[in-house]
């Protein structure tokens, strides 16, 4: 009998592109649900009654929330590509860097578009950026996961291509080649995966998302 694999998800959301991307990595056929956040389904409340957020993966009737739990889940799941390294110390490795993303990262970078470019904001975000940048360029390695991508890699799909579309939408600019080149390299090598790109939500979208967003439309 096969799996049943249900995905509630909102298209242009980064958080879902790494479930979406970590679906893909593992070849797994998926239903996606797509939620409309103002007006939440009967399912999503059921499924993720604690946050209420996407995404949420539905495995046989189980649901997994959180989008790093739900790609760490996937790996446990489903064999073939891994996503997360096999030996203890580089796995844990790995799920620090994915919670400096989402705990440090994240919430920096869109301080500085909430804040219309504010100087101490963008200091801030480039100061996370620059840990990042210094990982990569002392593992000398083309992604965070090595010759291929991993869990890291994946968390950062907010740096990799929301940053840019955010920019253009606001014309704040801080995430350059100059001040990040490792970064920056490693982002345009990233969203050429294939895996990536089949599921990256169309740019002209969420650049008039972002102008609506933050007012510049």
């Amino acid at each position: 009998m096969a799996d049943e694999v249900k995905l509630y998800a909102v298209g242009g959301s980064p958080f879902v592109c790494r479930v979406k991307i970590a679906l893909n990595l593992k070849g797994i056929e998926y239903e996606n649900f797509e939620e409309n956040l103002s007006n939440k389904s009967a399912d999503l409340l059921k499924y993720n009654p604690v946050h209420k957020k996407v995404p949420v993966l539905v495995h046989n009737g189980k649901s997994i929330s959180e989008s790093l739990v739900v790609i760490e889940y996937i790996d446990d799941v489903w064999k073939g590509v891994p996503i997360l390294p096999q030996d203890p110390y580089e796995k844990a490795v790995a799920r620090f860097w994915a919670k400096f993303i989402d705990d440090k990262c994240v919430p920096a970078i869109f301080k500085v578009f909430g804040s219309n470019g504010d100087e101490q904001a963008i200091a801030e975000a480039c100061g996370h950026l620059q840990i990042l940048e210094n990982e990569l360029a002392v593992k000398g390695n083309k992604f965070f996961g090595g010759d291929s991508i991993n869990l890291v890699d994946i968390a950062a799909d907010f740096i990799a291509y929301w940053v840019g579309v955010m920019e253009e939408a606001t014309e704040i600019k801080f995430f350059t080649n100059d001040k990040f080149p490792k970064l920056t390299e490693w982002a345009d090598n990233f969203v050429e995966c294939q895996v990536v790109k089949e599921i990256l939500p169309p740019r002209q979208n969420l650049v008039a998302f972002f102008r609506k967003m933050f007012g510049k439309a």
